[in-house]
């Protein structure tokens, strides 16, 4: 009968000790997999950084012909207003002071009539 008890917990030993065996082997595993999912993603970032770098020049060279395209436009529109003023005896910054309030105007009526809208529907 003692025989039977020191083998069943010699057997219940050797099983905790499996036990405890295979949670290592598989934290050890997590472990692992854990950093090989983040060499993947680091992996992949690298390779689409040229990408990136790409895609970055593109949108400069661009931006770089709208940003000359603009000047040029500023630089025409001027010399038109400043053509204009000289055939009319008119002070150049008056013109845009002119031609900039018709659309604040406007951009305020719009704002009070959406105003008015909100108050309009509103519970008294």
């Amino acid at each position: 009968m003692e025989t039977i008890i020191v083998l069943v917990i010699i057997a219940a030993l050797g099983f905790w000790v499996a036990a405890i065996y295979n949670k290592l082997i598989a934290l050890k595993n997590r472990f692992e997999n854990g950093f090989a999912q983040i060499e993947v993603q680091l992996k992949r970032r690298y390779d689409l950084i040229p990408n990136l770098v790409e895609v970055a020049k593109g949108y400069m060279a661009h931006e770089r012909e709208t940003l000359e395209a603009v000047i040029s436009a500023r630089n025409q529109a001027m010399a038109g207003l400043q053509a204009a003023a000289a055939s009319q005896q008119v002070d150049v910054s008056e013109l845009i002071a002119r031609s900039s309030k018709n659309p604040l105007e406007e951009r305020v009526a719009a704002i009070e009539r959406q105003l008015e809208e909100i108050r309009s529907k509103e519970p008294e």
